[in-house]
């Protein structure tokens, strides 16, 4: 039994319905079920009754009602007197690489701006891992830019982004007007690390339409990609956010061919069962105000 339970079951008994409480709290129906039959089975007793589509709380629930406002508030005091003390609202925020090197900086100088009572911590990784460390709780929140299966996290689209493919100034392929799909058979590629997300949907669609490439270079550094394309003459798929600069002063050139642009979101991903707190809901509304993108029409 936590302090999350005891939450939980006073949200329920405040609103009489689970779906009004699991909308309140930011968390899935099932789970505030889940919460509330374990308190049942630690304690041994009926909590609530369902009589006409409502629930109505025992006589051993409103027992548990009175000492559970008055844990819970003394929590709260202790809380709110322990982090009087330094003043510091400590959050850790979660990206993947590609977001860690374009955007993750700017969103933490931000916040900060904003509250400087807000202390990020920030964690940088591939997808797989965020995933990971999201459903350990050892992270309050993410932005990531692969797919998040796992039904315990959610996940909300944010910020734009889009994967293309480049090449550098001196590959066989800058001085053509027209690159195909097909000419990517057995062609040299810097890829990223399994468990990127960037890798993931870019082998996706190799895979649909039966291409093979041959991986020359593998890495989960975006500057160790850019020398591998400009170097030594791989092709790459990355973010356009992370080659701006170079394709801008002629290092590197945009294949311009509409298959070759991939739409993707980076998207906010926290714990179905995390309660959203102010310092959260600041983190999200920092997050939100990136708009889309315009740098592949400045680009092209």
């Amino acid at each position: 039994m936590t302090i999350r339970h005891l939450r939980i079951f006073i949200e329920v008994a405040d609103s009489g319905k689970m779906s009004v409480a699991a909308s309140k709290l930011f968390i899935s129906q099932p789970t505030v079920s889940q919460t509330i039959r374990e308190l049942e089975e630690y304690y041994e007793v009926l909590l609530f009754e369902r009589l006409c589509k409502r629930l109505h709380i025992t006589p051993e629930g409103k027992k548990l009602l009175s000492y559970a406002r008055k844990v819970v508030k003394q929590y709260d005091d202790l809380e709110e007197k322990m982090f009087s003390i330094s003043g510091v609202n400590k959050i850790y925020i979660g990206a993947t690489i590609t977001i860690g090197n374009c955007l993750l900086s700017n969103i933490i100088q931000r916040i900060k701006e904003n509250n400087p009572k807000i202390e990020p911590y920030a964690y940088v990784n591939n997808t797989s891992t965020i995933e990971e460390r999201l459903l350990k709780s050892e992270l309050d929140i993410a932005l990531v830019e692969g797919k998040i299966t796992n039904p315990n996290l959610i996940c909300i689209p944010a910020v734009d982004d889009y994967l293309v493919l480049v090449c550098s100034k001196d590959h066989i392929f800058s001085k053509r007007k027209e690159v195909n799909l097909y000419d990517l058979q057995d062609m040299d590629f810097v890829m990223r690390e399994k468990g990127s997300g960037t890798r993931k949907l870019f082998e996706d669609y190799l895979l649909d339409n039966g291409v093979t490439i041959k991986t020359r270079w593998e890495t989960n550094c975006p500057g160790a990609m850019r020398s591998a394309i400009i170097e030594h003459q791989c092709l790459g798929v990355l973010s356009v956010r992370l080659v701006e600069e170079e394709i801008k002063n002629g290092e590197m050139k945009l294949i311009s061919n509409p298959e070759f642009k991939w739409e993707r979101n980076f998207s906010i991903v926290y714990h179905k069962d995390k309660i959203i707190d102010k310092t959260m809901e600041e983190v999200i509304e920092v997050i939100r105000r990136y708009k889309e993108i315009d740098i592949l029409e400045k680009l092209y």
